[in-house]
């Protein structure tokens, strides 16, 4: 196979790069399983926009202090100030969000935001996103997506990225020559007991990119969502409740059904508020209480909310559910500049696998899908701009990746090798 450009990953990402790269080039989009199968689909709560200019500082205030001020400030403005600019591409692929009965936007606010600066569709705000990104890109001749297939490698010629090994849906395993390689593979969630990330999602490409010298960028960054439905299944995803919930409202109560603590802090700080209570309580979660929203909100901004509760036998009408902590969100990643390039020649890197700093440590609620967006277009920009050759590829054993368990289980180790490696020189050890 050859292509001007290969996307791993059928994210919101690796879709809305494609859309932005120039119409006569050939693109192929590999994704591991369906194409609907992404986190971007999973994300519940919103998108943040910069409503007004006088929201500015605000809004950069709030994400630096929820990053814990790690933040690279000039990634945290390149977003903010893009923000308006994605909206309206989305708007023009027909995404909807709510609206208020005179058609303007009807915004919400989550923890750690100082005014209400998220729009959303209902509490299913990334499948709505994505499906009309897919739609999209599934109209463009140019554009092609193959389920089903798993990148396996990069193919390096002298320190440049050239092309791909990949594994075909039955099993074949290719060779893709590529003039760039984007990887767009989501986060590292699948490695995790309990998470809200899809498991196949366990950070291969991030893996790979280690393996060929390609440079990291706080590994050891990863978020924990404050209130998943808590399962005795726990082989089972992690269903999300989202931090919306809390912004319109919801109370968390300990065993004794007392309020513990600020329902809006910033994610770390509430998980680590919840861990806490749960030790003092020897609980294995605690309780969140939906009944202090109002129904006709209940049911309007959180339908599927409301029925996977149901389905889970809780009625949130009149009852309060249980929740507990899981890994959400990767902040770290596969360092990459401004226009979102790797240190590797030929590479790029977007989304959740890529850490450009927006989010500092900790990130603030409904930020993801900005900065996959924002930074996704800045890669087809700048690939747009630099165009390059498709050349042929060195000779690649292809024997090597025969076992696909044993190379599945090299590269988990690897991505734990180097969390554990970014947590001790975090600790100065």
């Amino acid at each position: 196979m050859n292509t001007d450009i290969l996307i791993v990953g059928s994210g919101c990402s690796g879709l809305y790069c494609a859309l932005h790269l120039p119409r006569d080039k050939k693109i192929c989009i590999i994704t591991k399983t369906e194409s609907i199968k992404s986190d971007s689909f999973l994300a519940q709560g919103g998108i943040c926009v910069l409503r007004d200019d006088d929201d500015f500082d605000s809004f950069f205030e709030d994400t630096l202090r929820a990053g814990h001020y790690e933040n690279d400030r000039k990634s945290v403005e390149i977003m903010i100030r893009a923000s308006r600019e994605v909206i309206g591409d989305l708007l023009s692929y027909g995404v909807r969000f709510s609206q208020n009965e005179d058609g303007s936007f009807n915004y919400t606010k989550e923890g750690a935001h100082s005014n209400h600066r998220i729009l959303f569709h209902h509490d299913i705000t990334g499948k709505e996103i994505t499906t009309k990104l897919l739609d999209k890109a599934l109209t463009r001749d140019n554009i092609t997506v193959l389920e089903y297939t798993t990148l396996l490698d990069i193919i390096e010629s002298d320190g440049e990225c050239v092309g791909a090994v990949i594994a075909k849906k039955d099993g074949s395993i290719e060779t893709v020559s590529a003039g760039y390689t984007v990887l767009a593979s989501g986060g590292i969630g699948g490695l995790y007991r309990h998470s809200t990330n899809f498991r196949h999602l366990t950070g291969d490409a991030i893996a790979i990119a280690a393996k060929h010298g390609v440079e990291l960028r706080n590994m050891n960054y990863v978020q924990i969502h404050p209130t998943t439905l808590y399962s005795d299944e726990s082989d089972e995803r992690s269903f999300l409740i989202s931090e919306s919930v809390r912004g319109e409202g919801a109370k968390l109560y300990d065993k004794n059904m007392e309020r513990f603590a600020n329902e809006l802090l910033p994610r770390d700080k509430l998980t680590n508020a919840i861990k806490e209570q749960m030790r003092e309580d020897g609980t294995d979660f605690v309780w969140e209480d939906l009944r202090t929203i109002p129904e006709d909100e209940l049911f309007s901004h959180f339908p599927n909310i409301v029925e996977h509760c149901k389905e889970n036998n809780f009625d949130v009408t009149k009852e309060c559910i249980p929740v507990v902590p899981a890994q959400h969100y990767f902040m770290g990643g596969i360092k990459v500049d401004y226009m979102s390039a790797t240190t590797m020649p030929g590479l790029y890197a977007i989304g959740e696998t890529a850490c450009n700093g927006v989010h500092g440590r900790n990130r603030l609620a409904s930020n993801s899908l900005l900065e996959s967006l924002v930074f996704a277009k800045r890669a087809a920009l700048d690939m747009g701009e630099k165009p390059r050759e498709i050349v042929p590829l060195p000779e690649v054993d292809l024997s090597k990746y025969a076992d696909r368990e044993a190379l599945s289980a090299e590269y988990k180790e690897i991505v734990w090798n180097e969390i554990k490696k970014a947590e001790k020189d975090d600790k100065g050890e």
